[in-house]
């Protein structure tokens, strides 16, 4: 035998990994819907820079007839490329080979590319298809599990981490998806859950369908653990290759500034026409973003979870920042317990990443109610007045309308460390709107006025008139600036160049403790 034979027999074994399951599991994934593990990473990698790792880890467990099973490749493929010419790291999980189900090896494999992707500050991605824990391996298979949910907790905040659920990802496997940055799913294909619709009949007696349990839109609508939902396996890689356009390969760079076409005029003549004047008539915040960052810019998140706060990243002069904006088509812009967790889980997003956080601002208060009080809406609003005095990057607020009570601190007010905040002339700065504030102030008046209705209608005036305009907040230098509406795109322009190299230091320690 030489060399060439060798080389020969290792060609041949590559060719053995790189089947997984073999053509008939292959197929199988085909007619599910689903492309399989190396179909991906061909399509979300930029082409012929893909560099598997370990493709030869097999497992070593001889109970159950595993010692007469092919592991091919161990039902993961690991490695590293290239996506839009930056380096990442990443897994995609063989749903052909085990169901792609996690054993010590499988483990071991990720667990070696997540330590390669923070060695080497590049972000990291996970494509999860896996029916879970390998049961024929026992407790080795949750050792696994721990040693991938330590990684992504340590390198949390150090470089992105991003998960694509492509398939099922059940009990313990949801766990590492949960500490990553993004979560994005397929609809009808991909599905999320502790315990499975059997076992919850069997404990509860409750009847649910997979789909219904755990599947795209209920975790995009209602729990909020997935933060984009695409209809293709496709389109989610496509999110992963926009999502990272926005973010550096880790949280010592600063985002990457794209290219810009220069606009000779960033007056935004509409802004006065999107935002009524009258306070109780709503709009909807989007049109606002859309006049003010570049075009085609704004890519949200949690779409469709706490839909009384938008989050996402946009440019601004080809500069990635994060917006944080009450959204007044939704309970009139009021932040609940799930708009809480939804804003401050984005703001310590972008401020892990260097990526500036400007807020819109047009909030009647902390949503009120028994079920709110109950629920722990002081906890979680805690949260986002945590999250925004943690934060040290750059961070500007413009007050378009309303900005009441402790809401109106909450949302990156300057007392709590806001760089700078701009409020329209228009905008209402107090500790409740008018209509609370007078009925408080002035109760004695108007009950005993003559006519109790236009002698409060006359104390709103009045207390609008002293306190409910932005000129009180300048004036005490808590509001920057007063601005034109119309001006805004351009007022944004200038602080972020202004601070593009803002630096700021919080106490040494080993960390806070935000109210969770």
């Amino acid at each position: 035998m030489d060399i060439y034979s060798k080389i020969d027999e290792l060609y041949d074994k590559r060719r053995q990994v790189e089947l997984g399951g073999g053509d008939a599991r292959i197929e199988k994934q085909y007619e599910r819907g689903k492309q399989t593990a190396r179909d991906r990473i061909r399509y979300l990698l930029d082409e012929e820079t893909f560099v598997e790792l370990n493709p030869f880890m097999e497992h070593r467990t001889t109970d159950f007839g595993m010692d007469k099973m092919d592991a091919n490749g161990e039902g993961v493929v690991t490695g590293y490329g290239k996506i839009n010419g930056r380096p990442v790291y990443l897994f995609a999980q063989d749903f052909t080979l085990f169901g792609g189900a996690l054993g010590e090896m499988h483990a071991k494999k990720i667990a070696n590319v997540m330590d390669l992707a923070a060695k080497s500050g590049a972000p990291f991605i996970g494509l999860n298809d896996s029916g879970g824990a390998r049961i024929q391996e026992g407790v080795t298979s949750l050792d696994g599990y721990g040693q991938i949910f330590y990684r992504n907790s340590i390198y949390s905040g150090v470089i992105p981490q991003i998960s694509v659920i492509m398939g099922p990802s059940a009990g313990g496997a949801v766990y590492s998806p949960a500490i990553t940055d993004v979560i994005i799913m397929v609809e009808k294909t991909s599905k999320m859950f502790i315990t499975g619709p059997k076992v919850i009949e069997t404990v509860t007696g409750e009847k649910i369908t997979a789909e219904d349990l755990g599947g795209a839109h209920v975790h995009n609508t209602k729990s909020g653990n997935a933060h984009l939902s695409a209809k293709t396996e496709d389109e989610a890689l496509d999110m992963v290759k926009t999502l990272l356009t926005y973010l550096p390969n880790n949280n010592e760079e600063k985002p990457p500034i794209v290219e810009y076409e220069v606009e000779d005029d960033h007056f935004r003549g509409d802004l006065t026409e999107i935002v009524p004047y009258d306070t109780t008539r709503p709009y909807d915040i989007k049109k606002v973003i859309n006049e003010v960052v570049d075009q085609d810019s704004f890519f949200e998140l949690h779409k469709d979870f706490a839909k009384n706060i938008v989050v996402g990243f946009a440019r601004i002069k080809g500069q990635p920042v994060g917006l944080v904006c009450n959204q007044p088509r939704y309970m009139a812009g009021g932040i609940d317990i799930d708009s809480s967790d939804k804003a401050a889980r984005f703001i310590r997003f972008c401020d892990s990443f260097n990526v500036p956080i400007i807020t819109f601002e047009d909030v009647t208060g902390f949503f009120p109610g028994i079920k709110q009080e109950h629920g722990g809406i002081i906890r979680h609003g805690a949260k986002i007045l945590y999250a925004y005095s943690e934060a040290t990057v750059p961070k500007i607020t413009v007050i378009v309308r309303k900005a009441f009570g402790g809401a109106y601190v909450a949302l990156n007010s300057k007392s709590i460390g806001a760089d700078l905040v701009f409020a329209w002339p228009n905008a209402e700065i107090a500790v409740m709107g008018p209509e609370g504030a007078a009925n408080i102030i002035f109760a004695r008046e108007i009950a005993e006025s003559e006519n109790p209705e236009a002698t409060r209608q006359e104390k709103i005036d009045e207390y609008k008139e002293k306190f409910a305009n932005p000129y009180i907040a300048a004036g005490l230098g808590m509001v920057d600036d007063v601005i034109d509406p119309r001006d805004t795109r351009l007022k944004l322009i200038q602080s972020l160049e202004m601070l593009y190299h803002k630096q700021e230091e919080r106490p040494k320690k080993k960390h806070g403790n935000i109210p969770l």
